[in-house]
């Protein structure tokens, strides 16, 4: 089993930033595969944010977050980041990082996912 813990969400203001960080325990992922933050907004569907491959050498965005975020990983930490700059408003979320998927921005094709992380965003 993998176990992703996500940390960094807090309360911020318009225009501010915040760091996600997601830090994997267990046993190792295959290679191959990606890891990626979703997102899940109030009486709203979980959403793709950003994914990044194994290799770190790929990087997928939500046109939404575009510019603003960027993903990033540390395979010697085993640890994923969301680095979110310029905050709106409708960022505000519960962020979920996943591990184990063959496809990027498919949230069916993930096998391992964190309990999440409050982030949110006033105006």
């Amino acid at each position: 089993q993998v176990q992703l813990v996500e940390s960094g969400g807090g309360l911020v203001q318009a225009g501010g930033s915040l760091r996600l960080s997601c830090a994997a325990s267990g046993r190792s992922l295959p290679s191959g595969r990606w890891m990626g933050w979703f997102r899940q907004a109030p009486g709203k569907e979980q959403e793709f944010v950003a994914a990044i491959s194994s290799s770190a050498s790929s990087t997928r965005y939500a046109d939404s977050v575009k510019g603003r975020f960027t993903i990033s990983r540390d395979n010697a930490k085993n640890t994923m980041y969301l680095q979110m700059n310029s905050l709106k408003p409708e960022d505000t979320a519960v962020y979920y990082c996943a591990a184990g998927s063959l496809i990027a921005a498919t949230k069916g094709a993930y096998t391992y996912w964190g309990q999440g992380t409050q982030v949110t965003v006033s105006s």
